[in-house]
């Protein structure tokens, strides 16, 4: 589970900076892109439905999939939250309500 989070890591934050993320902007969008769920949890139900892995293992690894989207996802919001886009979507949203 390391390794996959570490090289999606390796992929996902030089491109983002490529693009010209700001630095916490990479990370939190890294955290978020880290997380492997739908892999996971398709290829452990192809497992149960193929008779590759019984239905405690398949329950063990959907819930180790489940952790390991949860915790960067924690990690990402308690201290890369990009604060400066929820402030411009705020701004945004008022000035359309006040045309309306």
């Amino acid at each position: 589970m390391l390794t996959k989070m570490v090289s999606k890591v390796l992929g996902v934050y030089p491109i983002t900076l490529v693009f010209r993320y700001r630095r916490r902007d990479a990370a939190y969008t890294t955290l978020l892109m880290s997380t492997g769920l739908t892999f996971g949890t398709i290829s452990s139900l192809y497992g149960l439905t193929h008779g590759i892995i019984s239905e405690d293992q398949y329950s063990l690894l959907v819930a180790a999939v489940i952790a390991s989207a949860v915790v960067p996802t924690w990690i990402a919001n308690r201290f890369f939250l990009p604060h400066h886009h929820i402030q411009a979507a705020r701004i945004g949203l008022e000035e359309v309500r006040n045309e309306g």
